[in-house]
């Protein structure tokens, strides 16, 4: 309950914190939360290095586009989620696309990471999420 409630902070200040000068005001109806389909990560960190992690997720249409993540920070533990910005027009096609963004991560600790990727709701309206530890290993 603490993560929705932290989740659902995050995602309205992502909704009213956007640049407005950077869209089209007409066309702009707002950001999406959406959830991630799969990751790739390494097998294990080094501490100092940065890695590049693949996040896929399905975009129901052409008027969804990347905007941001929403990262929380808790000691060894990331939650991630992709959203995206939503405009409306005329030329929208409703077709799902799998689309892939990239998330680059700083190792700065040396005890395993938790990663939890936002992969939507439940039946019940409760939070679903993938996990995955990565530890972190010398050099």
């Amino acid at each position: 309950m603490k993560k929705f409630a932290l989740l659902s902070i995050l995602f309205i200040s992502v909704f009213t914190s956007c640049n407005l000068d950077d869209v089209d005001n007409n066309n702009y109806l707002g950001t999406e939360v959406l959830p991630i389909e799969s990751v790739e990560m390494p097998e294990y960190f080094v501490i100092g290095e940065t890695y590049e992690i693949l996040i896929t997720y399905e975009r129901p249409s052409n008027c969804y586009q990347f905007y941001t993540f929403l990262y929380d920070i808790h000691e060894n533990e990331r939650t991630v989620a992709v959203v995206n910005a939503v405009y409306a027009n005329d030329a929208c096609v409703e077709e799902t696309e799998s689309v892939t963004v990239s998330l680059d991560f700083r190792v700065t600790g040396t005890e395993t990471y938790l990663f939890k990727f936002y992969q939507g709701l439940d039946e019940n309206g409760e939070e679903l999420y993938y996990i995955v530890e990565v530890p972190v290993e010398e050099e």
